[in-house]
């Protein structure tokens, strides 16, 4: 995947969430048709966008990354990004109040980094440290906020209004957006993005056979599992 188109679709991206969210903002949510998904004549456009570039882009290319690198390596890259990711996790961990999770955190950051050679081999699970997910979504969610409605992005995919606040604060957190030069940066955030991609093709045949409606199920699925994520499953029970 060419370093340089990888990088400019995520700026594209990020300027879109930035533009959309503006949008919204100013619609008033008026076109509300469901509590949780107020912008569905939007998102079902957006989700159409993002079905079409995944089809012509991010699925081929993640396909043959699956089928040319071998399984060992793979797993070193996706271990090295969930390594250099641990910093922020702990982080907001800490600013949830979760202090014995964020400390577990930045241990597995600490054993990875060494004895895991970079963060290549996940040491620290085999020694018991869990691994968490936090992001600064969460976090906002802790403190209160409430999650603004659903929206989907091209590229960034699901996120709520707080959530896509939330993902442009992580990318300040992220330490791979801080490599130097830029070139080296520009790579790895291409190599994330289709490793991410490729670990989810298992996932696809599951939602094409499963779903009736592909967007309402990656709606409901993603809304259920971010609920799940800010109360570290154990969600309150919802009212019918």
């Amino acid at each position: 995947m060419n370093q340089a188109m990888s990088a400019k679709a995520m700026r594209w991206g990020r300027r879109l969430a930035t533009a959309g969210v503006v949008a919204l903002a100013l619609a008033g949510g008026a076109s509300a048709q469901d509590e949780h998904d107020p912008y569905e004549g939007f998102n079902r456009t957006m989700f159409t966008v993002n079905e079409a570039i995944d089809t012509y882009a991010m699925k081929p290319v993640a396909k043959g990354y699956d089928k040319a690198v071998p399984l060992p390596v793979k797993a070193s890259v996706g271990n090295f990004f969930n390594n250099a990711g641990d910093l922020w996790i702990g982080v907001n961990g800490a600013l949830q109040g979760k202090l014995p999770d964020a400390g577990n955190d930045l241990a597995r950051l600490l054993i990875n980094s060494t004895v895991g050679i970079f963060g290549l081999f996940d040491v620290a699970s085999e020694l018991g440290l869990e691994k968490h997910e936090e992001d600064f979504g969460q976090t906002l969610a802790v403190w209160g906020v409430s999650d603004g409605g659903y929206l989907y992005w091209p590229i960034l995919g699901p996120r709520t209004v707080r959530d896509t606040f939330g993902w442009g604060v992580d990318t300040f957190g992220d330490p791979v957006r801080a490599t130097r030069p830029v070139s080296v940066r520009n790579g790895m955030m291409a190599l994330r993005v289709v490793d991410i991609r490729a670990s989810l093709l298992p996932a696809d045949k599951v939602v094409e056979e499963a779903a009736l409606d592909k967007y309402a199920y990656i709606r409901d699925g993603y809304l259920q599992r971010r609920r799940n994520l800010i109360y570290d499953g154990r969600p309150p029970r919802l009212d019918d």
